[in-house]
């Protein structure tokens, strides 16, 4: 695979991790002034969950407990997560210098935490996320490494 193809792949993924963000976020401001702990309880009706079990219970408790002020700072964070991924993949899809260096860093900064959850519970999807994030990572720092060294010729 060339390296702008590479960079135009991981591209495509972050501007598609943005625009699901960007939809989270739109979600979380319908549902301002809204009656957010009965949506909770019909959705967990509608799913066939045990409303009685742990994870229901705490999903409809924190939904309770959610008001507009708080649904909108949450939809303000998705926003600004989000135009942080659309950001990183404009500058990889026109093969930016600080796109690579954008993409390198913030894939950089996962690697403790998906370090400390493959120690804490060991499984194959934690394996795969940091697989995946350490050969993005790497293939960043590849393409910055080959623009510098073509830079010096």
């Amino acid at each position: 695979m060339k390296l702008s193809q590479g960079l135009r792949a991981v591209a495509a993924v972050e501007a598609t991790k943005g625009l699901v963000v960007v939809l989270a976020g739109c979600g979380l401001l319908a549902l301002v002034h809204h009656d957010l702990q009965r949506a909770a309880e019909e959705l967990v009706r509608h799913t066939h969950l045990n409303p009685a079990s742990h994870l229901p219970r705490v999903f409809i408790a924190y939904a309770g407990q959610l008001d507009n002020a708080h649904l909108m700072q949450l939809a303000l964070g998705a926003f600004a997560y989000a135009a942080v991924r659309l950001v990183e993949a404009y500058g990889l899809w026109h093969e930016r210098t600080w796109g690579e260096a954008f993409a390198a860093a913030s894939g950089a900064v996962y690697v403790p935490f998906e370090l400390r959850e493959l120690l804490r519970a060991p499984g194959l999807l934690s394996i795969l996320l940091l697989a995946v994030n350490v050969a993005i990572v790497a293939f960043m720092l590849y393409g910055l490494r080959r623009r510098r060294a073509g830079a010096r010729r």
